[in-house]
């Protein structure tokens, strides 16, 4: 079992016994529920547990489970959703929110001998946690940011933004023709909150075998910022998947104006992934970014193989 996978059932069991008998059953669903695909990123309920009214104690439990998902960086930029939520409800409302309106489910049994996972959504934040013996996914990863810079300053998506920008901002008259999809940027991210998410509605955009060293260096850049989400073993394997399936293949597109300020948009596609990111509301002060893995959404491969093993084809 991996470190990730052993930090994930101890906090999901941490968590789950801090609760009472009614919590645990808003708490508790089945891994195989075909209801796990719906999500979004918008404001609204959601099904689960409300860390809204958690006590501070099992409030910090939630927040060590979302982090157990993640890399130190990758958990920093977790909560810093929640963080920012918090200013938004305080700048809409002229008060400090009264708690976190996020759900948790915990599908299947963090102490037993079968995958299991957990997920946690509310506006601008959506993780989705399978845990097998083989490993730990995370994906649909979305993060948001409204306002995408607070008031003092913090920008948790910047690196996402500056990177990409640098990458555009530099192409050449000829790159540019093949790595600007569009002088206007689309209003959102163009996979929305598909279950199942198809690279065929993201611009082509430009290869990486046209892009300059340097070039690829940036790009490099900012897929790793994505997948470093991810626990280290995961965020490595991920790119060493894209290595051998190769870098070639890896795809950049840009939407919009690449002053700062202006609403822009940008994706990245590889054959196992692809990721967006989009900063066009509130006059791009509103961003919004998500990497989809296109074999290990929803647990996708390590289920595939769990299910093999105990039901070998005939």
């Amino acid at each position: 079992m991996t470190t990730a996978a052993i930090d994930a059932r101890r906090c999901a069991l941490a968590l789950l016994a801090s609760l009472d008998e009614r919590q645990r059953g808003l708490v508790r669903g089945d891994l195989a529920d075909a209801g796990l695909r719906r999500w979004t990123y918008l404001p609204g309920d959601r099904p689960g547990l409300s860390m809204e009214h958690l006590t501070d104690a099992q409030h910090t439990l939630a927040v060590e489970l979302l982090r157990s998902a993640h890399s130190p960086e990758g958990g920093d930029l977790a909560f810093g959703a929640v963080e920012v939520e918090r200013v938004r409800r305080e700048l809409a409302t002229g008060s400090p929110p009264a708690g976190d309106r996020y759900w948790l489910r915990v599908l299947g049994d963090p102490d037993g001998d079968q995958p299991w996972g957990w997920r946690i959504n509310g506006h601008h934040l959506a993780v989705h946690v399978v845990v097998g013996p083989a490993g730990t996914t995370v994906t649909p990863h979305f993060i948001g940011s409204e306002p995408a810079t607070v008031p003092s300053g913090r920008r948790i998506l910047g690196a996402e933004e500056d990177l990409a920008r640098r990458l555009a901002a530099g192409f050449d008259p000829d790159q540019r023709v093949l790595g600007i999809s569009s002088g206007l940027a689309p209003d959102d991210i163009l996979t929305r909150a598909d279950p199942v998410a198809d690279p065929a509605v993201l611009p082509t955009g430009i290869g990486w075998g046209q892009l300059h060293p340097e070039q690829q260096d940036i790009l490099g850049r900012l897929v790793r910022r994505y997948l470093g989400r991810a626990p280290a073993a995961y965020a490595l394997a991920c790119w060493r998947d894209a290595e051998a399936a190769g870098l070639e293949r890896i795809r950049f597109a840009w939407a919009g104006p690449t002053t700062p300020g202006e609403g822009h948009y940008y994706c990245v596609r590889a054959p196992e992934f692809l990721i967006e990111y989009d900063n066009t509301q509130d006059g791009a002060n509103h961003a919004h970014s998500v990497w989809r893995h296109l074999r290990d959404d929803w647990g996708g491969d390590l289920l595939h193989d769990h299910y093999a093993r105990r039901h070998p084809a005939p």
